[in-house]
């Protein structure tokens, strides 16, 4: 992340792909990897990343998020839409849950 505040993107692109090879499920690195793509405006390798990071981590409300935007960037608004949607409800069944074990206490 420190490369990626940097403006050093090849290299912290270079780093989130050693961590990938250590841990192909690191959600956090696939995240930032995919940020980063979109940062230099290649958003075929973002949304290609976004779609691997809901695959990693399917509940992760910020993963469906980002992926939308790539989608709207890339102007792919259906895409974005049938994503964004996902994020909402993800979004409410957190909600609901939070909702229900605050209840329980």
């Amino acid at each position: 992340m420190e490369l990626f505040a940097q403006d050093r993107l090849e290299e912290a692109i270079a780093a989130y792909q050693r961590a990938l090879e250590d841990d192909p499920g690191y959600s956090d690195a696939l995240h930032a990897l995919a940020m980063t793509y979109a940062h230099q405006e290649k958003l075929d390798e973002a949304i290609e990343i976004g779609k691997r990071l809901i695959e990693v981590a399917p509940d992760d409300e910020l993963a469906y998020t980002s992926l939308s935007i790539f989608y709207q960037q890339k102007g792919m608004i259906a895409e974005a839409e049938h994503i964004a949607a996902q994020a909402r409800t993800l979004s409410w069944k957190r909600q609901l849950s939070d909702k229900k074990n605050s209840g329980d206490s």
